[in-house]
């Protein structure tokens, strides 16, 4: 492979080449990703306008250092908006914003304390009765199939994360489709590389998706909701600084965020246990073995990827000088496997020591906030597949697709087969 050439002083591209990065094709990165380690750590990829950074000291860095580093482009759209897009989101009153993700101090830490009051483990924990309930009907109505076959993404992880953020947030757990479809809107319009034309439909979707979580809040104001909507509003109608807007923009994210990244950590964790059997039997003998299996999961194949950052003045990352407004893609799924972090980081293993130092959560004050509950649930999912499947096994010969996608590494599906009880 031809190597792009790079200036000595600031890393910008002299050459043709992007050492195979694709920034949207997700199917396996990871190549490009170990070569954009070794030859041009940060790298300016102008097909997105984004300097790249692939190397772990320098992804943590760059999140610990939001005075320099803003995370004000976080959820902004990958691709402009085209006109008819942006002519039904105005006149659909679409105002949302980033819960949390794209807020700087001093408003994000105020938001923060307010939403950190109410997601507490207290709430997510008392759930734990029933997402393990639901998790064990869904395995049980795949075991009740003749042919044997199931699809651990739209059988299992689907449906679980989603009625759970549902619940806690207090939206509609029968309309977990619609919440799906609403997210995937979301993730397409925000992370994708969508012609004007494909985000007409999603435009409608986003102004829906909006409408919805207004409509929550208000529904919070008018009944005394025991739900993490209903706790915001109480601080706020306590004395607390945060406003409809700002508790609907929470919403709105999490109703995203809780349930999309969990359905492919619960994924991921499948595929990729399923597909190391050693590792998989290991678990099954030794449940004990799932958490410290779900963080090297979460290292080796994380939900998301990539984050986005803008420099606020001139900076330097990894020896390369960064001008004032630009744009970097952080990309954690290369800084998880960096070898100066991680032995051997291209191998999968459940017993490595230090798999929680991975990225994937982020880092800094922009720790993802419900990481607990993430892990959660792909634990019990793990526990419950164990204990009722344990002879389950990746179908053979599938090659299993990904989501083109600048950020989420999603898979499309996670077929499996197992064998009937005598």
């Amino acid at each position: 492979m031809d190597h792009q050439q790079t200036s000595a002083s600031n890393g910008c591209p002299l050459a043709h080449g992007h050492h195979g990065f694709e920034p949207f094709d997700q199917k396996n990165p990871f190549v490009a990703y170990a070569e954009m380690r070794r030859e041009q750590p940060v790298m300016f990829d102008e097909r997105v306008g984004y300097w790249v950074v692939t190397r772990y000291d320098d992804v943590k860095a760059v999140f610990d250092d939001w005075e320099t580093f803003s995370s004000e482009n976080a959820q902004a759209p990958v691709r402009q908006r085209g006109a008819e897009a942006k002519k039904i989101m105005d006149e659909g009153g679409f105002t949302a914003y980033s819960g949390l993700s794209a807020r700087r101090p001093p408003e994000h830490t105020r938001i923060r304390k307010v939403a950190q009051k109410a997601f507490t483990p207290r709430r997510y924990r008392a759930l734990e009765p029933s997402i393990r309930a639901h998790v064990v009907r869904r395995i049980e109505q795949m075991l009740a199939r003749s042919d044997a076959r199931g699809d651990f993404l739209m059988d299992l992880a689907y449906d679980v994360p989603t009625v759970t953020i549902l619940t806690l947030i207090g939206a509609d757990t029968e309309k977990v489709d619609l919440f799906k479809q609403w997210s995937d809107s979301r993730a397409a319009m925000t992370w994708g590389d969508l012609s004007d034309e494909e985000q007409i439909p999603h435009a409608h979707n986003l102004v829906d998706y909006w409408q919805e979580c207004l409509r929550l809040v208000q529904d919070a104001h008018d009944h005394d909701r025991d739900t993490l909507v209903g706790d915001m509003v109480r601080e706020q109608q306590a004395g607390d600084e945060i406003t409809d807007h700002e508790i609907a923009s929470v919403a709105y994210s999490l109703l995203f965020a809780g349930h999309e990244t969990t359905t492919t950590l619960i994924s991921n964790s499948m595929r990729v246990l399923l597909a190391h059997p050693d590792q998989w039997q290991r678990i099954v003998a030794d449940p004990t073995l799932i958490g410290p299996a779900i963080d090297e999961v979460l290292r080796y194949s994380g939900s998301i990827v990539a984050w986005r950052r803008k420099a606020l003045k001139d900076a330097v990352v990894g020896g390369v000088e960064i001008p004032a407004s630009s744009e970097l893609l952080l990309v954690m799924g290369s800084a998880n496997r960096d070898e100066s972090r991680f032995d051997d980081g291209e191998l999968f293993s459940i017993d490595r020591e230090n798999s929680r130092e991975h990225l994937s959560f982020g880092f800094g004050i922009h720790y993802c906030l419900g990481n607990m509950l993430a892990k959660l649930q792909a634990k019990i999912a793990l526990e419950e597949i164990v204990r009722l499947m344990p002879n389950v096994q990746l179908q053979d010969g599938v090659d299993i697709g990904f989501r083109d996608n600048l950020s989420f590494r999603v898979p499309l599906e996670v077929p499996v087969k197992w064998k009937v009880a005598a």
